[in-house]
C-alpha cells in the first residue's frame, strides 16, 4: 500500500497524549501537510492544531528541517536520492476533550476522530489511507465501522478516513439485526445497572423505522459508539455510525419501568436524530458540501433543512416506532414550540441565515443570542412540521417530499432550489412560496391553525415565573442569590435598565434570594419593583415595573373524537 499510513499508539495516557507517526512513500519535493480545523457536522472552526505538538520530520534516516505555512499547514522539503524513500513524519496530539468532535485518552478510555489525530498529506488524499494502532491496554477492544484488515484498518481516501471514529477500551457492545442489517451499540462508561438489552432492543426498532422510511439502508452495517458521563448530551454523524455522549441517568436500568422515563426518551431521541442522518446530511446533503475544504469554513443556508428536518424527525420517529404513544410525542413537541416561542431571535435572524452564520453565532452563543439569533435545530424542525401539514392537505406528507429528494438524487447533494421544486411538485407553488417565506423572512408560523386542522387542541397553559414576566434568565443560589444571564428584548428588565451579568440583590428593602420570592415583598396592587443591583463592584438602584401574568407555555393535546388527519400523521 503506498497511501498514507498513520501509527497512532496511546504513547503516555497519564499525560493524554497519543504519538502518532505517519509514513508516506514517494512524497512531492516540496510536501505539504495539514490538520483540518473542523470536523464536519459540527459547524465551528475547532483550531485541532492546537494539541499537535513535536513535529519532526525522516527521510532515508535523516532529519528533515519542518516549516509551518500557518496555523494548521506544514511544509517538509524533500529531495536527492533520499526522495525514492518514504518520509516519515512523528508529533504527539494531547486528547482531553470531553466531546464526540475530537479526542480522548485517559486510564479507562480512548476515543479519537481522525480530523484531531492524523495530518493530511496534499496531493495524496484520493489514495487508500491506513491506520494501526499501538501500545493498546490489556483487555482493550477497538470499535469502528473502517474496515479491518490484516493488523490494521483502510479507508479508500482521506474523507472516508475522517469519517470513521474510533472507540476503544473495555467497554460493553451488543449486536442486533434491524431489516437485515447488522447493527452495534457500545458504551463505555455506563453504571453497573444498566440494561443492555433494553436499549438494543428499543434502538432496533428505531433503526427499523428509519430504514422503512427510507426504503432501504445506505450502509452495509452500522455502530453506535456511545460514552456515558456525569453530565453531558450530544452525537456527530458519520457514514456508518455515530459518537454519542449522554449523561448516565438517561440511560436504561433495571428499574426502567415499561413506559420509558422522560431522561431515557432524550437518548432515544438522540440515537434516532443521528441514525436519520445518516441518510440526511451524509449523503443527501448541501450542494455546498459536495466536496469538503477542511482548512476554513463551508457555509450553506440548509442546515434548517438538514438538521432542522432531521430535528423533527427524531421524535416523529419514537411514535412511529411505538416507543412513546401520540399524547406523549405531543408533549415532546410542545416542548420545542415553548422553547422557540421563548426565543426574541426568531423574529430577527432568518433561518437561511441563522444557518450560514452557525460558525459564529450558534456555536458562539452569548447573553444576547437568545435576542438576535433564530435556532435552524428547533425551529427548523417547526418549519418541518408545518411544511409536513401543509403537504398533508394535497393528499401529500413530507415523508414523500424526502424519498423523492433522496431519489432525484440519487442520495446525493441537493439545493435550495431542488428542494423548493419538490415542494412545488407536491403541494404547488404557493406552499414553495410558503417555504421560502417561512425560512427567508421572520413572520411567525402558522402552528396552531395547522396543528387544529390536524386534531391537535392548542391551549395556553401555567403562568409565569417572576424571571419571566420581568423577561430574565437568572442563576439562583441560595449562596450567590440572583445572577442575571440573559435580558429578553422587549421586557420590563431590558426597559427598566438590567444589565446581564448584574446580581440581583435586594427588592423593596429586602435582601433576595429568589425571585420568585418578590410578590411577598409587594404590598396588595403594587407593582413597582425598586431592586438593588451589584454591578461591577457598583451597587444600583433600579425602578422596574412587574408586568402582570401571562400563560407562559402552550400545551398540546388530541382533540376530543377521532381525526382522519391526525390518524393518517399520528396513527391517533
Amino acid at each position: 500500500m503506498r497511501g498514507p499510513s498513520y501509527k497512532i499508539e496511546l504513547a503516555d495516557i497519564a499525560a493524554h497524549r497519543y504519538r502518532v507517526t505517519l509514513s508516506l512513500a514517494s512524497p512531492a519535493a516540496d510536501q505539504v501537510f495539514s490538520l483540518p480545523v473542523w470536523i464536519p457536522g459540527s459547524y465551528l472552526v475547532r483550531e485541532f492544531a492546537k494539541h499537535l505538538s513535536g513535529l519532526t520530520a525522516r527521510q532515508g534516516g535523516k532529519d528533515l528541517a519542518v516549516e509551518q505555512l500557518d496555523k494548521a499547514s506544514w511544509r517538509v522539503r524533500c529531495s536527492g536520492q533520499a526522495r525514492a524513500k518514504a518520509l516519515t513524519l512523528s508529533y504527539d496530539v494531547y486528547a482531553f476533550d470531553a466531546s464526540v468532535r475530537t479526542a480522548w485518552l485517559d486510564s479507562r478510555r480512548a476515543f479519537f476522530n481522525a480530523s484531531s489525530l492524523c495530518l493530511r498529506a496534499h496531493g495524496r488524499e484520493s489514495e487508500p489511507h491506513r491506520v494501526i494502532l499501538g501500545h493498546l491496554p490489556e483487555g482493550w477492544r477497538v470499535a469502528t465501522e473502517m474496515r479491518a484488515a490484516e493488523g490494521c484498518w483502510e479507508a479508500a481516501d482521506y474523507d472516508e478516513l475522517l469519517d470513521h471514529p474510533f472507540e476503544i477500551g473495555p467497554h460493553w457492545q451488543g449486536e442486533f439485526i434491524a431489516a437485515g442489517v447488522p447493527h452495534r451499540i457500545v458504551v463505555a462508561g455506563a453504571w453497573p445497572s444498566f440494561d443492555g438489552e433494553r436499549l438494543l432492543a428499543d434502538v432496533r426498532r428505531i433503526c427499523e423505522a428509519h430504514i422503512t422510511f427510507w426504503g432501504g439502508a445506505p450502509f452495509e452495517r452500522y455502530s453506535f459508539l456511545l460514552w456515558a458521563v456525569d453530565d453531558g448530551h450530544g452525537g456527530l454523524e458519520h457514514r456508518a455510525s455515530t459518537a454519542l455522549i449522554c449523561a448516565r441517568r438517561e440511560l436504561p436500568t433495571a428499574a426502567e419501568s415499561a413506559a420509558p422515563s422522560d431522561n431515557y426518551v432524550r437518548l432515544l431521541g438522540l440515537f434516532s436524530h443521528e441514525y436519520f442522518h445518516a441518510w440526511n446530511v451524509k449523503r443527501l446533503r448541501p450542494a455546498e458540501f459536495a466536496t469538503f475544504d477542511y482548512q476554513r469554513e463551508n457555509y450553506t443556508e440548509l442546515l434548517w433543512f438538514f438538521e432542522g428536518f432531521t430535528s423533527y424527525y427524531d421524535e416523529l420517529m419514537l411514535c412511529r416506532a411505538g416507543l412513546v404513544d401520540a399524547p406523549r410525542y405531543l408533549k415532546l413537541l410542545a416542548a420545542n414550540v415553548n422553547g422557540v416561542l421563548a426565543s426574541p431571535g426568531r423574529r430577527v435572524q432568518p433561518l437561511a441565515q441563522a444557518s450560514f452564520e452557525a460558525w459564529t453565532k450558534y456555536y458562539r452563543p452569548d447573553e444576547n443570542s437568545v435576542n438576535a439569533a433564530s435556532n435552524y435545530y428547533g425551529q427548523g424542525a417547526l418549519v418541518a412540521l408545518c411544511l409536513d401539514l401543509s403537504l398533508r392537505d394535497h393528499k401529500s406528507s413530507l415523508d414523500a417530499l424526502m424519498t423523492r429528494l433522496w431519489k432525484a438524487s440519487a442520495g446525493g447533494p441537493v439545493g435550495e432550489v431542488d428542494i423548493l421544486a419538490a415542494v412545488t411538485a407536491l403541494g404547488g407553488e404557493d406552499l414553495a412560496a410558503q417555504v421560502h417565506s417561512w425560512v427567508h423572512g421572520t413572520d411567525e408560523l402558522p402552528l396552531r391553525e395547522l396543528l387544529d386542522a390536524h386534531g391537535v387542541a392548542w391551549r395556553d397553559d401555567g403562568r409565569q415565573s417572576i424571571a419571566q414576566r420581568l423577561g430574565l434568565r437568572v442563576r439562583e443560589s441560595a449562596l450567590t442569590g440572583v445572577a442575571i444571564t440573559h435580558v429578553l428584548a422587549g421586557g420590563a428588565a431590558e426597559t427598566g435598565g438590567l444589565n446581564a451579568r448584574d446580581e440581583i440583590l435586594g427588592c423593596n428593602g429586602w435582601r433576595l434570594r429568589r425571585l420568585d420570592d418578590i410578590p411577598s415583598l409587594l404590598a396588595p396592587g403594587d407593582t413597582r419593583l425598586r431592586l438593588l443591583v451589584g454591578r461591577d463592584q457598583r451597587l444600583l438602584e433600579l425602578a422596574v415595573d412587574l408586568p402582570p401574568a401571562r400563560p407562559t407555555a402552550v400545551a398540546l393535546n388530541l382533540a376530543d373524537g377521532a381525526h382522519v388527519a391526525r390518524r393518517h400523521w399520528l396513527g391517533a
